[in-house]
């Protein structure tokens, strides 16, 4: 038995091994003209929880909204590194506002993106210091965005560690020497549908050496859908061949995949304090 997205078969997961999607950007315009349909096929294939994650204050907004109207989603709330630059003292007490909102389980995405230069770096260091203490404030789990800037994003967050409420590299895009250093920080990683690219081999070297109890996965949807649906739009059924191809890496079942990084997510999120959709 197979679930289809355009005839492309899907893992089928046993009934207890609901999967979480940490983190997609379900307000995005890709996901308006047919978010239910979504919605219903991530729960079908499995994918019974989503954490889906502002960018700025109106994409903050509209994830809390999302969650205050579907039970199976979580919001995160903060200002993603491209748009930084625009933020104010003003702002600052807006997000302080909507981090506290009963539906948020973690501040972010956050960070530094030094590819794109739509925020000049020494800003986005700044900002990325400032909100990292109100997380740490709010006592929120971090969602970090880091593109190739591994060496300042590490210095920032060692400024800050001990971060009692922990964290998450989301995306994660680095080699097995990044992630040690990123695990070192008591930090989970969380692996998006890139890893079952070809060329992905040094992300795919990566799982092998992270600790099970350490794993997230992601869609990062409406971006980077895995293989077979490369190019085509993410939503979070498509986890699903991201959990395989991470459970093949480790050499365990994706029943087992599941229920360890589910388990991970329930731990950083602290997703036993707020509502839930159960399997």
């Amino acid at each position: 038995m197979t679930t289809t997205v355009k005839d492309a078969p899907l893992p089928v997961l046993a009934p207890d091994a609901a999967l979480i999607d940490t983190h997609c950007h379900l307000d995005f315009p890709d996901y308006q003209a047919d978010l239910p349909a979504v919605l219903r096929r991530a729960y079908d294939a499995g994918v019974r929880r989503i954490i889906t994650v502002g960018i700025d204050l109106p994409t903050s907004r509209a994830a809390i909204d999302l969650a205050r109207h579907h039970q199976a989603l979580f919001a995160a709330v903060g200002v993603h590194p491209h748009h930084v630059k625009e933020l104010t003292e003003a702002d600052y007490a807006l997000l302080r506002d909507l981090a506290g909102q009963p539906e948020v389980v973690a501040y972010g995405e956050i960070g530094l993106d030094y590819v794109k230069d739509y925020s000049p770096p020494a800003v986005q260091r700044d900002h990325f210091r400032w909100q990292v203490a109100l997380a740490r404030e709010l006592d929120l789990p971090l969602i970090i965005h880091d593109r190739e800037a591994h060496a300042d994003t590490l210095a920032i967050l060692r400024e800050a560690v001990p971060l009692a409420a922990g964290g998450v590299m989301h995306c994660f895009s680095g080699d097995a020497a990044f992630a040690e250093e990123v695990l070192a920080l008591g930090f989970y990683i969380s692996i998006p549908g890139v890893v079952t690219f070809p060329r992905a081999a040094a992300m795919q070297e990566a799982v092998r050496q992270v600790p099970l109890d350490r794993l997230l996965l992601e869609t990062d949807g409406p971006f980077l859908a895995p293989v077979p649906r490369r190019g085509k739009r993410n939503e979070p059924q498509l986890l699903l061949y991201t959990a395989q191809k991470v459970a093949e890496l480790k050499g365990i079942s994706p029943d087992e995949m599941a229920r360890a990084t589910t388990a991970n997510a329930e731990r950083l999120f602290r997703l036993a304090e707020r509502h839930h959709v159960d399997s």
